[in-house]
């Protein structure tokens, strides 16, 4: 593996542990900023029942709470295009007034790194008011035989059906791990988010999936349960050498390199583990981020990166927190903006790759 892409790790791996480490830090001191008696629409581009409606949903009364006149935050999903058409539209429509935010994912993130032509917004446009990390969960039917991650030799040669929002959405990281472990994998393009993806394996229409960390905790586990599905591996975490490790919130599964192990008997390398693990980075460290428009008031930017901390003290989100979002920190400030910056980064050469096989594989044509 090169020294840039082990640099672009550690970096990664060094920008969440801090994420981590400022867990309970204070934020920034709130203005003279009051929404009593206003609404506040929670712009979600996906649609319900995926982690990132799941995480939003979890934070929205909270947020509530500790805006200061109490604001009513309804989360409205506006799901299309792997989530570029609800992000255009805050895009195009949102004023500066911190009366509309956007919940953006990797999904997000993706189509603009890639240079996907349905993209009409600029990160740098945007000033963020939180960032939160998340992990993920691939899984399967029983329906192929497996039944536990030490399986998952049985997939080779099997025709495999995945949901999927499209190429360059957050998908991609699936697709990319799956191709890198030899699967036979077809990806059927078109979801409007990872809830639909999971719908339609419920239906039996597919049979593999992945959820990311809190849509798995309160939609997959209950599956897992009932033996209506088996976890397979998560996605990891970096360590501070800034290698792929188990992820906490799920520690008993196996992460993407050892179940790669276990699959093939080596460590995966070579370029098309490297172009894995750099979507993987920008995607998941940085994987769900709050937004307000680029000329909102610094005071209400403020207001807002001071709720989202004085909310983590709530014993409603102390109780909860792990067990709907997982073991990941919710941060604001200068850690969310390295986040968000680590999150809309990625190296020019891994680009044209992707773009290439995409174009190749796929007949994904990207902007240049």
């Amino acid at each position: 593996m090169s020294d840039m892409l082990n640099v672009t790790r550690r970096k990664a791996m060094g920008l969440a542990l801090g994420a981590a480490a400022a867990f309970g830090l204070a934020g920034p001191a709130a203005a003279e900023t009051n929404f009593a008696g206003k609404t506040i629409e929670w712009i979600i581009p996906f649609s319900a029942g995926g982690g990132s409606d799941t995480w939003a949903r979890f934070n929205a009364p909270l947020l509530q709470k500790y805006l200061p006149g109490n604001p009513v935050v309804v989360v409205v999903n506006e799901p299309g295009g792997g989530s570029t058409k609800g992000t255009n539209l805050f895009a195009a429509r949102a004023k500066p007034d911190g009366l509309t935010i956007l919940g953006t994912s990797g999904s997000t993130q993706f189509p603009y790194l890639l240079g996907d032509p349905r993209v009409r917004y600029e990160y740098k446009d945007w000033k963020i008011a939180m960032a939160a990390p998340t992990g993920g969960v691939v899984y399967t039917s029983p329906s192929l035989g497996l039944k536990s991650p030490e399986d998952i030799g049985m997939l080779v040669g099997k025709d495999l059906v995945y949901a999927s929002q499209g190429a360059t959405s957050l998908d991609l990281v699936p697709l990319l791990g799956f191709k890198d472990m030899g699967f036979k994998v077809q990806h059927v393009f078109g979801f409007k988010g990872r809830g639909d993806g999971r719908l339609a394996f419920e239906r039996g229409e597919t049979n593999i999936d992945y959820q990311t960390s809190s849509a798995y905790l309160k939609n997959v586990q209950p599956m897992v349960d009932a033996g209506t599905a088996v976890p397979l591996f998560s996605w990891g975490v970096l360590d501070e050498a800034g290698n792929i490790v188990r992820d906490p919130t799920f520690p008993n599964l196996p992460s993407y390199v050892e179940a790669y192990q276990t699959l093939t008997g080596k460590a995966p390398s070579g370029p098309s583990f490297d172009a894995y693990v750099a979507f993987f980075t920008a995607g998941f460290p940085a994987q769900k981020m709050v937004f307000l428009p680029k000329d909102t008031p610094d005071d209400i930017v403020a207001t807002y990166q001071a709720a989202f901390e004085a909310m983590k003290s709530d014993p409603n989100y102390e109780k909860d927190a792990a067990s709907v979002l997982g073991t990941y920190p919710q941060v604001t400030g200068k850690l969310a903006q390295a986040l968000f910056e680590k999150g809309t980064t990625i190296a020019p050469e891994l680009r044209s790759q992707v773009a290439g096989m995409l174009a190749a594989d796929y007949g994904v044509k990207l902007g240049e």
